[in-house]
């Protein structure tokens, strides 16, 4: 379990990085180099460790050689959502206190917007692929730096901003479990282990980097010696062209993925060879029965699930074997102990639904200058919650329901909006859905769905009524959606979670149709 820099020495010509549509590559030599390069850097700036960065880039290996340089220079990294807008990027940057910024010639725009609104606290703006007015070229700069070790130096790590799917985003911080920069990833020991993750692995990474399960992953893999094939972006055909070019060993998914592959013509998806796969893992988001099913089916019982969080409180898993006997379970603890928690504090029996707690072995997290909120996921007896919703079986096995905020009360019933998305994916017709609540003035709130067409030219009211009709005979009438929109694009990333919040908050303040069954006027 080495540092990239014992690899570099050992096996100096390696890839540790190959870009999955350009080819490019990067040695463990190149990347040990062009990392302490970076690190020099920092310090000629003034940073030192404990210090805050952030970087708003696409995939390129630039972002994994900036990771590696801050890692080793004991820097606090923030990567930042390349969705974001201005407002939302400037917040994270702001909060996070960094005094350093690199952004992409290809995220240009908002990288202006963004230093022309700097609160002043970021010193320094570096532009990665080229430059505009007010950035320097990082890799002029680095460049120009030593590739030798600096003096000083120490375990750095990111701190990731939650999705804020429900709210303003908060910086989970975890401190660096050891100060010594080849203290082995925290996840060697536990998804490295559980997963058989050494030096022969190959590791396809097909979304984005600034995630905190594609990072955290990409990095494991080089403690261990293994090379990491980056998707620029995800594309469903081509990742299984890189399966079988690379011959792939390890893969981190989200159900989505699942689905557009599954969706590909069958001609397509037997074209390729994805017999090399050991490990396909997924989580970030509940993956509908129906899908895994199928993928088990295609790739066969190598697709293995997690249930974890960035505040690292706790970690459940679930192989194909497990789960074929606890179909929608994410499995019994693997760190921690599971609690489930009713409205009052109190614990509740297996079957009984409510908020999903870890205790024991839970990391020590804090939500970055945000103290109210960190005391809020502990509860009295140092539980710790990210408000995710779910009950346990008698045999210990976690199945999730839905986030607490997400609930859906009619008439005084729970209804999990997850539960109703999850069936509705599986139509034919249908490329992704979001289910929320909407006021409603007898029952209080009433079902919304808003559908994602395959295809544009579906977003009929004739089709509206025919999955309808199809929901009707899979699911209870108080589940049923009293109302079904279209919509050309749901915003959903490519991190695998809905962004609700915004689209909620349009139907909520009328701004967006309701008007029954069908493609509403504004959609």
């Amino acid at each position: 379990m080495p540092h990239p820099s014992v690899t570099a020495e050992t096996y100096p010509h390696k890839p540790a990085i190959i870009m999955g549509d350009s080819g490019e590559m990067v040695t463990y030599r190149e990347l040990d180099e062009r990392s302490n390069q970076g690190a020099q850097l920092f310090r000629s700036l003034g940073l030192k460790a404990g210090d805050h960065i952030g970087m708003m880039m696409e995939n390129t290996r630039q972002f994994l050689e900036i990771v590696w340089a801050a890692q080793r220079a004991g820097i606090i990294f923030t990567p930042v959502s390349t969705h974001l807008k201005q407002a939302e990027a400037a917040y994270i940057l702001e909060n996070c206190e960094a005094k350093l910024f690199i952004g992409s010639l290809g995220l240009a725009d908002i990288a202006e917007q963004i230093i022309a609104a700097s609160p002043g606290q970021i010193a320094h703006f570096y532009m990665v692929g080229g430059i505009k007015p007010g950035f320097e070229s990082w890799e002029e700069a680095v460049d120009l730096q030593p590739s030798t070790r600096i003096a000083d130096e120490s375990n750095g790590v990111p701190m990731l901003y939650s999705s804020g799917t429900t709210g303003q985003p908060k910086g989970v911080f975890v401190p660096p479990h050891s100060s010594d920069v080849n203290a082995p990833h925290p996840l060697v020991s536990s998804m490295g282990a559980a997963f058989g993750f050494s030096e022969e692995t190959v590791y396809l990474s097909p979304a984005p980097l600034y995630h905190a399960a594609p990072l955290h992953y990409c990095m494991m893999v080089a403690f261990q010696g293994g090379t990491v094939v980056v998707m620029e972006q995800f594309d469903a055909e081509r990742a299984l062209q890189l399966i079988e070019e690379h011959r792939v060993t390890h893969s981190q998914w989200v159900p989505i993925m699942f689905i557009r592959m599954l969706k590909l013509p069958q001609e397509v998806r037997e074209r390729y060879d994805v017999s090399s796969m050991q490990f396909a893992i997924h989580a970030a988001a509940p993956c509908p029965i129906e899908v895994k099913e199928k993928m088990i089916e295609w790739w066969g019982p190598v697709i293995v699930e997690y249930y974890a969080a960035s505040e690292g409180i706790g970690v459940t898993i679930i192989d194909s074997a497990n789960w074929l006997t606890h179909k929608g379970s994410v499995g019994p603890a693997l760190v921690g102990e599971l609690h489930i928690v009713d409205d009052d504090g109190n614990e509740l029996p297996p079957g009984e639904i409510g908020t999903i707690y870890f205790g024991g072995q839970q990391a020590s997290f804090k939500y970055h200058n945000e103290p109210e909120k960190t005391a809020g996921a502990y509860n009295e007896k140092g539980w710790a919650t990210t408000g995710d919703v779910g009950y346990v079986d008698k045999e210990g096995f976690l199945y999730l329901t839905d986030r607490k905020n997400f609930m859906i009360i009619s008439g005084g019933v729970n209804i999990y909006p997850q539960e109703i998305e999850n069936l509705l994916i599986t139509h034919p017709k249908i490329a992704d859905v979001a289910v929320f609540g909407i006021p409603h003035e007898e029952f209080g709130e009433q079902v919304k769905a808003v559908v994602e067409p395959v295809n544009w030219a579906d977003a009929t009211d004739e089709v509206a009524i025919e999955i309808m009709e199809w929901l009707r005979d899979k699911l209870s009438h108080i589940k049923i959606p009293r109302s079904l929109d279209f919509h050309p694009k749901l915003p959903r990333m490519d991190n695998g979670k809905l962004y609700k919040r915004h689209l909620v908050e349009e139907y909520r303040s009328g701004t967006r149709s309701d008007n029954g069954p069908g493609p509403g006027k504004d959609a």
